[in-house]
């Protein structure tokens, strides 16, 4: 029996695409020139692991003169980046809760990105547990992580419900016995939600 759903964040309640943001400021070519030159999705996974949000891509910048000031705005202009929310999503989470359902994060999120964030998404603090990487020290899909929430939570394997728009975070779940699905879209997840008993095709809609 589910006892809590939880939630990616991530491309499941708020898109994103880093590439489309530069795609949409540059050329193609050039973004395609600067992530091959410059790693800034491990970048961010220093950042998601706890590195301190601003001072880790201000440091990234500096050491690439040539695309600094582009580098520069994976913070200042970081949510256009996030964005948009994710509205079914959203209300899927919403009804959830609406029926007496705890519903966590587990999400690979900076601490000072997910502060920022949560200034303009409220929702975000309106989770019944947090589980966020960067205070935790550890991202998905390290096992490390799915211990520490079982071990925080008190719940394991079957009592989760767990949807995340990647494979591999998904694949570790599984090997924890929990209940998952893979996030390809609102209106999948809004099925499975019905499918498990958990919300009423109108809840769901």
């Amino acid at each position: 029996m589910v006892e809590a759903v939880i939630f990616d964040i991530g491309n499941v309640l708020i898109e994103w695409q880093p590439e489309r943001y530069y795609d949409a400021i540059m050329p193609v070519s050039e973004r395609e020139e600067m992530f091959a030159q410059v790693d800034l999705h491990a970048m961010n996974d220093d950042i998601d692991r706890g590195a301190p949000f601003r001072e880790t891509i201000y440091a990234m910048a500096d050491q690439h003169p040539k695309w600094r000031d582009k580098i520069l705005l994976w913070h200042d202009d970081w949510i256009k980046m996030a964005t948009p929310e994710i509205p079914h999503s959203l209300r899927l989470m919403k009804a959830l809760q609406a029926k007496g359902m705890p519903v966590f994060s587990l999400t690979n999120f900076g601490i000072g990105s997910y502060d920022f964030a949560a200034t303009h998404y409220p929702f975000l603090r309106a989770f019944d547990r947090d589980f966020i990487s960067g205070h935790m020290g550890v991202t998905k899909p390290d096992p490390k992580i799915y211990e520490m929430v079982e071990a925080a939570s008190g719940l394991s394997g079957h009592q989760f419900l767990f949807t995340d728009d990647r494979n591999d975070n998904i694949a570790t779940a599984h090997t924890f016995g929990w209940k998952t699905h893979l996030f390809e879209g609102p209106e999948g997840w809004a099925q499975r939600l019905v499918d498990e008993g958990l919300l009423s095709a109108t809840e769901a809609a």
